[in-house]
């Protein structure tokens, strides 16, 4: 399995309780982030948390150790994130993550942020806090 990583998982990651254990976890097994998926978490680990640039580095780096290389978001997956907003009715952000996703050919899309059980091309979307 080779799964794509929601920014919702790096930012349970940061916390404490069941859902931060889970995301701990997640992020252990290995995945795939795009740019996409680091900037949000930079913008909420500054916005929600309020933490210093210093800190937010420091998070950013160790994710980046402990799943590899970023992917880029390239015109091709922009085309194909406006394809799937306009297909199935996705935010244009998530249809991003589902682009990518996809284009880093990744077969299971770890988020608590759209349905649990979808398929797209052969993606499937996976809850894993439930």
């Amino acid at each position: 399995m080779s799964a794509f990583i929601d920014t919702n998982v790096l930012v349970y990651a940061q916390g404490a309780g069941p859902k931060s254990d889970t995301a701990r976890q997640v992020i252990l097994a290995g995945g795939v982030v795009s740019v996409q998926v680091m900037n949000e978490f930079a913008a909420v680990l500054r916005r929600k948390f309020r933490l210093e640039w210093d800190l937010i580095a420091d998070a950013l780096a160790d994710a980046r150790e402990a799943l590899g290389p970023v992917r880029p978001i390239d015109v091709d997956i922009h085309r194909r994130a406006v394809d799937l907003a306009r297909s199935h009715d996705f935010s244009f952000h998530d249809s991003l993550i589902v682009a990518s996703a996809l284009a880093a050919g990744c077969d299971t899309l770890l988020t608590e942020d759209l349905q649990a059980g979808r398929r797209i091309a052969g993606l499937t979307i996976v809850n894993p806090f439930t």
